[in-house]
């Protein structure tokens, strides 16, 4: 029986999907080779480790966004609300909605890319 080949969008359970119905529809005269059956479980274990690596990552990175949309609340900035009317105004609070960071000034909430600068505090 031909060795299952490792793909980077296979998640666990496929993975393991897949190799659980191998193993129970191989040819009993012809089991899979020790060989390739310890290459498959370095292929599962090898997917795992990427898998908790991106959620750590993940969680970094939002840790990260937080901080640094922390440390502007309470900043003056100027920037460009929904409507592309360039405002200005103090952030009231910092927050990441679905992975972006956002700020709230007032009625608006921006995302990082509609900030222009940050003005000087009197």
């Amino acid at each position: 029986m031909a060795s299952l080949t490792f793909n980077s969008q296979l998640g666990q359970d496929q993975f393991m999907q897949l190799l659980t119905t191998q193993l129970r529809n191989q040819d009993p005269l012809e089991p899979v080779n020790q060989q390739d059956f310890l290459g498959q479980l370095a292929q599962f274990s090898q997917l795992q480790g990427i898998e908790n690596l991106n959620t750590n990552f993940a969680e970094s990175l939002k840790f990260q966004q937080i901080s640094q949309g922390g440390s502007l609340v309470g900043s003056r900035v100027e920037y460009t609300n929904a409507q592309g009317e360039p405002k200005s105004g103090v952030i009231d609070s910092a927050r990441v909605l679905n992975g972006a960071l956002k700020f709230q000034i007032g009625d608006d909430i921006i995302g990082l890319a509609d900030l222009a600068g940050v003005l000087r505090s009197a």
